[in-house]
């Protein structure tokens, strides 16, 4: 993993590019995501109560201030000035204790999700949790697609995205079959909802599980994207912007295929190479 001023938010990943019918060994860099926990630690009835309030994916670095400004947001502090200090447990834990004076509102804590301890904050415990809760396992045998059928996903996606054609601000999933026929479009300003959206359509349709279709992304690819459609049965995920390090750690453990990047007529494979077919191989890229 890299660090730079802002922490280790960058990390090199071996990729398999293809531009065309064309596929070559390289690499790339993803932007790192990880799990933080955030906890607050206040005086209830002369004794300090730790609280686990959330638990948010993120790229590591200001993690302080971005604990101070959820919970800014989330109504729990009134500003800076009700922290007493702000603790920074192992690498993905932080603590804000509150001043004693500070009164919080139990129906604060009430209406979020406590982590429990057993679910881990670290990227590979989290990893581990998916898996142990998947519905589905890795299709056997595992679906294979042409190159040339990823190049025209996008294309088809954008087509009939009315919404983003529209407003230019919204996001959308696409189921498509093995041949490219787009089957399904959900679109929404949250990109988590618009995956929701097609997983529920699914489910309703007995669709599922999703191990002989491709779940096209219209922006990046996140750990929850992937974890959801993993879920879901999915094993070959497109997006047609970038992954981040914990969304291939999760696609790689899941046996899913990972493409990023898929626009313009070339894509990087991340994970499950040899789900992609093409007769132009790089030497160093066959397996």
């Amino acid at each position: 993993m890299k660090e730079n001023a802002n922490g280790k938010d960058i990390s090199p990943c071996k990729v398999y590019r293809v531009s065309g019918s064309e596929v070559c060994e390289t690499s790339d860099l993803l932007s790192v995501e990880e799990p933080l926990e955030i906890r607050v630690s206040s005086l209830v009835e002369k004794q300090m109560l730790t609280q686990q309030i959330a638990v948010t994916m993120r790229t590591p670095g200001q993690d302080s201030d971005l604990a101070l400004g959820f919970l800014f947001t989330e109504g729990v502090l009134s500003g800076s000035e009700d922290v007493k200090e702000i603790k920074t447990i192992g690498c993905n834990v932080i603590d804000v204790v509150l001043k004693d004076h500070v009164q919080v509102d139990p129906a604060i804590f009430a209406r979020h999700s406590f982590v429990a301890s057993s679910c881990g904050v670290c990227g590979k415990r989290s990893i581990d949790a998916v898996k142990t809760r998947r519905n589905y396992k890795a299709a056997n045998p595992f679906p294979r697609v042409d190159a040339n059928i990823i190049h025209s996903l996008p294309e088809k996606l954008r087509s009939i995205q009315m919404a983003f054609s529209t407003t230019g601000g919204i996001h959308a999933s696409g189921l498509f079959d093995l041949q490219g026929e787009l089957l399904s479009l959900k679109e929404d300003v949250g990109r988590h909802n618009a995956l929701d959206k097609l997983i529920g359509a699914c489910a309703r349709q007995n669709m599922l599980p999703l191990d002989q279709h491709i779940v096209l992304f219209s922006g990046r690819a996140s750990f929850e994207l992937v974890q959801k459609a993993a879920h879901a049965g999915a094993t070959i995920l497109a997006a047609v912007g970038a992954p981040s390090s914990l969304a291939v750690q999760l696609a790689e453990e899941s046996g899913v295929t990972l493409l990023g990047f898929v626009r313009d007529n070339r894509f990087n494979i991340y994970t499950g190479v040899s789900a992609v077919e093409s007769d132009h191989f790089c030497a160093s890229s066959k397996q």
